[in-house]
């Protein structure tokens, strides 16, 4: 399977730059992936294809402001340096810009020497092992000195760094968002509960890998980027017993997804543990645990319409794409959502 039968036409001015004012009120494309059909819908319309007994599948990370901007010591030159995994405590691998100018030894300064970091060593792909050093809670300094690492084709300025978070976002980690979930309302979710609709948590800390781009030809030589996870017992028999009484499993999102395909056994089981998942998933792949997943629009040629292009069929996904561009729906991150139902 090539690389290229992915692709797909998108205007530049498709890609939202902003987040809608009301998070609920952007459109949602309904893709049966039985018959193709379509229907063009607004967000607030999911409340008619949840049902009692269904249940609605949440990835709850929080994204930390994991972007820092310091000056190195011996230098004052200005430096980037973007959290990606924590090592232990203090220790943290980063990406560093530009990544020439930090070799073991050096350090760096971030808001005039609140926050210190040295440079211990440098790993495969360039990145680098730093150690923070700092007086106080670590958490709530980079909640006053870090940003938002909002995605590359994200241009303009985040005013409210809430925006880029879910509004259950609980468990922090993550170096990017889980998109599909930042659609949602509190007073949405309790309609949707209301229904009879439950509500299960899984965590996956959603790494820059993400956005990685697939270069190879073949898909199956692209090297998927691993992140953690974590799905509690008590969630995973939520589950369970949803697909015991019949109901439909609904992700929302592909870390959802990835999470739940993931603890899933072949038999249809959802386990609670946790760990590390490089799941790639590709037109092909026999899904166990999920039936639905509400999902954003996502770049040509990426592992994610790869995944989407898994449960509706590649061109059903790719159908659906092109009715989106031509009605000019809002793409990626901030974008508009799709329900595969």
């Amino acid at each position: 399977m090539k690389t290229q039968d992915f692709y797909f036409e998108l205007p530049q001015e498709l890609i939202a730059q902003e987040p809608l004012l009301d998070r609920a009120s952007s459109r949602l494309l309904v893709l049966d992936k039985n018959t193709g059909a379509i229907e063009h819908k607004s967000f607030y319309d999911i409340l008619q294809y949840v049902h009692e007994g269904d249940c609605l599948v949440l990835n709850d990370t929080k994204v930390m402001p994991a972007r820092l901007i310091g000056e190195r010591k011996n230098t004052g030159a200005k430096i980037e340096v973007l959290l990606l995994t924590r090592k232990d405590m203090d220790r943290w691998e980063v990406l560093v810009k530009p990544g020439k100018k930090a070799k073991p030894g050096d350090m760096i300064l971030f808001g005039n020497g609140k926050l210190k970091a040295e440079v211990l060593e440098i790993v495969e792909g360039g990145n680098r092992i730093i150690q923070f050093v700092y007086d106080g809670i670590f958490e709530q300094i980079l909640e006053e000195l870090g940003e938002m690492p909002l995605p590359p084709y994200i241009t303009h300025q985040l005013k409210d760094k809430n925006r880029y978070q879910t509004v259950y976002a609980k468990q922090e980690g993550s170096a990017a968002a889980p998109t599909a979930g930042l659609h949602f309302t509190p007073a949405l979710l309790h309609e949707i509960q209301k229904k009879g609709v439950k509500i299960a948590y899984v965590t996956l800390h959603v790494g820059l890998g993400t956005f990685r781009p697939v270069k190879a030809e073949n898909i199956l030589e692209h090297e998927m980027h691993s992140e953690y996870y974590v799905v509690e017992q008590q969630q995973a028999d939520i589950i369970n017993e949803t697909k015991k009484a019949g109901g439909s499993v609904i992700a929302v999102g592909t870390t959802s997804t990835r999470t739940l395909e993931s603890v899933t056994d072949e038999n249809g089981i959802v386990h609670g543990k946790s760990g590390w998942t490089n799941i790639f998933i590709y037109p092909g792949y026999n899904f166990r645990a999920v039936d639905c997943l509400i999902t954003n629009f996502h770049l040509p040629e990426s592992t994610l319409i790869m995944l989407v292009s898994a449960l509706a069929g590649k061109e059903n996904t790719l159908h659906a794409y092109h009715e989106a561009v031509k009605q000019k729906y809002r793409f990626f991150s901030f974008g508009d959502a799709m329900l595969i139902k």
